[in-house]
């Protein structure tokens, strides 16, 4: 017996939870769902307060239409981020699935890229400067990503490599192996940590732009970590020696959001040097 193996007679069990929590005739409400809703529900209230902090005039049209935007934005550039990053291929001769949403499928670059399109249009639209508002938005973010992967977990979906550490478990659709947890680890990284972390960025003055790019670079720098423990998916595996899809595509996030941390900063430096303290 393997050591593997073995360590499924001391796995913590998974708690199977019905993805469907209610049933109405043929609609079907599902957990995985309302982590979505709960995610936009949790975002217009914080920006809300945080705009109010901030002194930043967003109505609640204003602030409606933002979720609105960013929420498109999402959807949209998340299928479609899936479809290109990493399933090209099938999707390229089965064009129609592209709109079966509900065969799952969702890509979180793809649907930044996607929100971030839809943040400029409404601040474009809306006469706001880009910054403040992406300030806002990404310290909202990581709400929706940990409600996300608890929706992932509760779907038995996006586990981890097999393992033998203490608290693996089984999964149903992962075989008889012993895996991480890896929905949980990143509910915790992404979620947790990186709120709390930009939650710090933001209590103190900063120049604009320094939250999001800090998202940004931050978000690169914890889904890469994680991906060591999770399993690479299956019709992909590894597709740079070592580096599955997600570091691939997050290895970027980092450079970008550290490179234009240092240009924010630095082209913030000269305004501050002419700011002239009252006497």
């Amino acid at each position: 017996m393997t050591p593997l193996t073995s360590s499924v007679l001391f796995a913590v069990p998974f708690p199977v939870i019905d993805p469907v929590f209610f049933r109405l005739g043929p609609l079907q409400f599902r957990w995985y769902g309302l982590m979505y809703v709960l995610g936009l529900l949790s975002a217009y209230v914080l920006i809300k307060r945080r705009a109010a902090a901030r002194h930043i005039p967003l109505s609640p049209v204003h602030l409606s239409d933002l979720i609105l935007y960013a929420a498109l934005g999402v959807f949209l550039g998340g299928r479609l981020g899936y479809t290109l990053f990493y399933n090209s291929a099938y999707y390229l001769q089965h064009p129609v699935k592209i709109l079966a949403v509900w065969e799952g499928g969702m890509s979180f670059h793809g649907g930044l890229i996607g929100t971030c399109l839809a943040l400029c249009l409404f601040c474009y639209k809306k006469g706001f400067p880009v910054y403040p508002i992406a300030d806002l938005a990404a310290q909202a973010v990581p709400i929706g990503l940990g409600l996300g992967r608890l929706g992932n977990f509760i779907n038995g979906e996006l586990y981890g490599r097999p393992t033998d550490v203490e608290w693996c478990m089984v999964f149903p659709r992962g075989g008889e192996a012993c895996r991480h947890p890896s929905q949980l680890y990143e509910m915790a990284l992404e979620g947790v940590v990186l709120f709390t972390v930009l939650w710090a960025i933001a209590r103190t003055p900063r120049p604009p732009g320094t939250v999001f790019w800090s998202f940004v670079a931050g978000y690169g720098i914890v889904r890469s970590v994680v991906e060591l423990f999770r399993e690479p998916d299956a019709h992909l595996g590894f597709v740079l020696g070592p580096l599955t899809m997600g570091q691939l595509l997050s290895i970027p996030m980092i450079l970008l959001g550290l490179v234009m941390l240092m240009v924010t900063c630095r082209t913030s430096l000269p305004a501050a040097k002419h700011v002239r303290t009252p006497p």
